[in-house]
C-alpha cells in the first residue's frame, strides 16, 4: 500500500518511528516531512499528506504533531479526507470498521512509541465495515458547512 506521511516537530520521532515500520511491513512510503525536530508549522505537512490521499496518488496517511489535534483539524479541511484522531487500539479499529477512515492522526507527545506502533498495524489491517457505516460516510460526504450549521443534501 502507497502511504502518506508527515509531522511537525513535535511528532518528528515518532513519525521517524512509524516510517520505518511502514518499510518494514513493505508497504511504499512517501515521506512529506518534516525532516528535522527543528520547529515547523504543522498545517504544512498536515495539508499535503491530505493532499496526497484526496488525490489519490496515496492510499492512506498518518500525520503526527504534539497532540494529533493539530494535523486531525488541518488534514479534514481537505475533501474526500476522513482523518481520525486516535489514542488506543480501540479508536484505531473503529475509525477503520465504522468511518472508512484514511488518515490517522496521533500525538507523538501523548503515546507511548510501542502503542503508537501497534495502533497503526490494527489502523491498516481493520477492513471498513460497510452496510450502515457506508450510509453514515455518504451523508458525511455530502455536508454543506454553512453559518456554524449543516444539513445534509
Amino acid at each position: 500500500m502507497k502511504i502518506a506521511i508527515g509531522s511537525d516537530h513535535g511528532g518528528f520521532e515518532l513519525k521517524e518511528k512509524i516510517r520505518s515500520l511502514l518499510i518494514g511491513l513493505e508497504h511504499d512510503v512517501r515521506d512529506l516531512g518534516c525532516y528535522s525536530p527543528d520547529s515547523v508549522d504543522y498545517p504544512i505537512q498536515g495539508r499535503e499528506v491530505a493532499k496526497s490521499v484526496a488525490s489519490g496518488q496515496c492510499e492512506r496517511g498518518v500525520l503526527i504533531c504534539g497532540t494529533g489535534i493539530g494535523m486531525s483539524i488541518v488534514a479534514n479541511r481537505i475533501t474526500g479526507v476522513r482523518a481520525t484522531l486516535c489514542h488506543d487500539l480501540f479508536t484505531a479499529e473503529m475509525s477503520r470498521e465504522h468511518n472508512d477512515s484514511n488518515i490517522l492522526c496521533m500525538g507523538g507527545r501523548v503515546i507511548d512509541p510501542e502503542l503508537a506502533e501497534e495502533m497503526v498495524k490494527v489502523w491498516l489491517m481493520t477492513p471498513f465495515k460497510g452496510g450502515r457505516h457506508s450510509r453514515r460516510i455518504n451523508m458525511i460526504d455530502s455536508l454543506e458547512y454553512e453559518n456554524d450549521s449543516f444539513e445534509a443534501h
